[in-house]
């Protein structure tokens, strides 16, 4: 793994589990890093992770605590629809 490529698994499992507190979270889209973060963009809206959270997830996935996950999830941002018409 390149030092600037973070495992794409590892943010889509992250996705997962934070769809496991709140379903409205959707599906992954797409990233981008910006220096220590990475913006995923889902099905739903955006969320924001850091890249050293993404590789907790690569690489020890248990340490990362439920409430972690809660209080990352409660920052979810949800996409505004466009009205028709």
């Amino acid at each position: 793994m390149s030092q600037n490529t973070l495992p794409l698994y590892a943010i889509v499992e992250l996705l997962m589990r934070l769809a496991g507190i709140d379903p409205q979270i959707g599906n992954y889209k797409n990233h981008s890093e910006r220096g220590d973060n990475v913006l995923v963009k889902t099905t739903n809206g955006t969320i924001q992770l850091s890249k050293s959270l993404v590789l907790s997830q690569f690489n020890k996935p248990e340490d990362i605590q439920k409430r972690d996950l809660e209080s990352l999830a409660s920052r979810f941002r949800r996409r505004l629809r466009k009205a028709k018409g």
